[in-house]
């Protein structure tokens, strides 16, 4: 089923369009805070990389979404990407709030939950699943929030600052 839009009251989540892509999404790419636990922290990003994301996701039959906060003052928030292994209904989901204004106004856990109960139901997926570093405590709430559970731990794979740290995997399952 193709994804157009979710409405969350506060927020909606959409396909990430030509609009979102600008000096904002960039800079939160740049953003050694919004990146810390992200794989984007050994990256330098200009509007050019983002550019060719955003083209190589829409052509991969992946989902690239903007979280967009109703509040005009907030506005494009953050983003989230799923990517999917159709054979086995299965889709990796991951997000990335990167305006400052948004960060603990609970947007961004509303679009995770309700994200991940789509690609459950109407997204006609079978497993959901996620990943983090065992230091993002607020990406481990919010997995566990959205009624993931850890189904693996990988030690040891990440170098934070010269500190190893663990990797963390969730999952849900669609109910039966």
């Amino acid at each position: 089923m193709p994804f157009e839009l979710l409405d969350l009251g506060r927020a909606r989540i959409v396909p990430f369009a030509n609009r979102h892509l600008g000096q904002r999404y960039v800079g939160w790419l740049n953003d050694p805070a919004v990146v810390r636990y992200s794989e984007q922290r050994h990256r330098r990003h200009d509007f050019a990389s983002c550019e060719a994301y955003f083209r190589s996701i829409r052509a991969s039959g992946n989902l690239f979404l903007a979280i967009e906060a109703k509040d005009p003052a907030i506005g494009h928030c953050g983003n989230m990407t799923a990517s999917f292994d159709p054979p086995n209904r299965t889709c990796d989901l991951s997000i990335m709030v990167g305006e400052a204004a948004a960060r603990g106004t609970g947007i961004g856990s509303m679009a995770w939950c309700a994200m991940v109960d789509w690609l459950l139901g109407p997204g006609g997926q079978r497993r959901v699943t996620a990943g983090t570093m065992a230091e993002n405590r607020a990406m481990l709430a919010l997995m566990a929030k959205s009624g993931m559970t850890v189904d693996a731990v990988r030690p040891r794979a990440f170098l934070v600052d010269s500190h190893e740290i663990d990797l963390i995997m969730a999952v849900r399952f669609a109910t039966p």
